[in-house]
């Protein structure tokens, strides 16, 4: 179903520092931040990661916990560390309702874009909009016939929720390629 390549290729450009001091572009990995289809139609591409707090860039260590997540993808969330992630939705289309241990910023990039809660509420997102999603139960959805949207995503694991007694823990069923978070 997924037809990569509908929406223009992401390219992402890590800094770093030369030798001296100055600052330069790193080339410890492509500068196209390639999106992998996925079970349902989606499409993700995992433009960063980081794990521990402060991030630690010293001797481009940070570079190597990305490198370690790219050979092995982390969950939607990283434990103790920030995702940042592409996804592209194809016309049509709506991920499953779903929920991550996470505060999450969703940014609709291209297109128009369904934010839809388990209670019902909704709000239609266009270009330039932002979710600040906060642990609750949701699902995204490309309701045009012909056009693709592009979220990115930042992801920060939060401590969870507890409401009216009940711990509010990840709930990903359904949710085709993607793996419990760690």
């Amino acid at each position: 179903m997924a037809h990569i390549g509908a929406l223009p290729k992401i390219q992402r450009y890590i800094t770093g520092h030369d030798k001296n001091g100055k600052a330069i572009f790193s080339k410890a990995f492509a500068e196209e931040s390639k999106m992998k289809a996925n079970d349902d139609g989606l499409a993700f591409a995992l433009s960063f990661t980081t794990k521990g707090f402060p991030v630690d860039m010293e001797e481009d260590k940070d570079l190597d916990v990305y490198g370690e997540f790219l050979n092995s993808p982390p969950g939607l969330v990283v434990s103790g560390g920030t995702v940042l992630r592409h996804v592209d939705i194809p016309p049509d289309t709506a991920c499953t309702m779903h929920r991550t241990v996470s505060l999450d910023y969703g940014c609709v990039l291209e297109g128009e874009v369904e934010l839809l809660l388990d209670s019902g509420e909704k709000r239609t997102m266009k270009r330039g909009d932002v979710a600040i999603q906060r642990g609750t139960m949701h699902q995204w959805i490309n309701h045009s016939k012909t056009e693709w949207a592009r979220m990115l995503f930042v992801l920060q694991e939060s401590k969870p929720l507890s409401i009216a007694g009940e711990k509010l823990g990840e709930h990903l069923s359904g949710m085709a390629g993607v793996r419990p978070s760690d």
